[in-house]
């Protein structure tokens, strides 16, 4: 398959080959975390998510799926939520915690209450997600599945692909997919609002 890159928009969001940033945020358990923290584990996907989104609320426990199904494989899974309380108040810490509490989800939970994170990696939209090697190196970014407001009838499941590619020990045949969500909350700005830099990769 032929992937025409938007060399734009990697000026914006991580690139291939890109280094996973640096981050210590706290998680809804009251725990500080840093991505060195998930060193134990061979392969790591972090995530941008929210609580509110359709698009995450429609694809979470398919994401629950992948996060089991290679945990024996040595992939952990680390879910940020970047999103300003100020413009969805569904998005705060406290419906953070509540929203764990009541699904358990197989990751840690983090709250990036700055939105530096989501600027370092260069998040377009929730879901988002970046999957990194054993060195943590990017191999991949973009969505999950193609539906993830419906994900039970996606047709497509990018992740359970580069995963089962990653894990096999075998090349990453797609790196690049466009993330499908909503935007990213930005603080300040209208719930729409995307920085000038942030297009599609692909």
């Amino acid at each position: 398959m032929l992937i025409q890159i938007n060399l734009e928009a990697m000026g914006y969001t991580l690139k291939i080959g890109d280094t996973a940033p640096s981050f210590k945020l706290k998680a809804t358990d009251g725990k500080f975390y840093s991505i060195q923290d998930f060193d134990l584990h061979k392969y790591l996907v972090v995530f941008f998510t929210c609580n509110h989104c359709p698009y995450v609320l429609g694809s979470d426990e398919t994401t629950r799926q992948t996060a089991m199904k290679f945990a024996g494989k040595g992939v952990q899974f680390v879910a940020i939520n970047s999103n300003s309380a100020n413009t969805y108040k569904e998005d705060d810490f406290d419906h953070m915690v509540k929203r764990m509490e009541q699904y358990n989800f197989p990751w840690k939970y983090l709250h990036d209450s700055s939105q530096e994170v989501a600027l370092h990696y260069g998040a377009l939209r929730t879901p988002h997600f970046y999957v990194f090697d054993e060195k943590r190196i990017l191999v991949y970014t973009g969505r999950a599945v193609d539906n993830p407001r419906n994900a039970v009838v996606s047709a497509v499941n990018d992740l359970d692909r580069v995963l089962d590619e990653l894990t096999g020990g075998r090349e990453i045949t797609v790196r690049l997919t466009n993330p499908v969500g909503c935007t990213i909350k930005w603080e300040g700005k209208d719930s729409h609002w995307m920085p000038a830099e942030a297009k599609d990769l692909v």
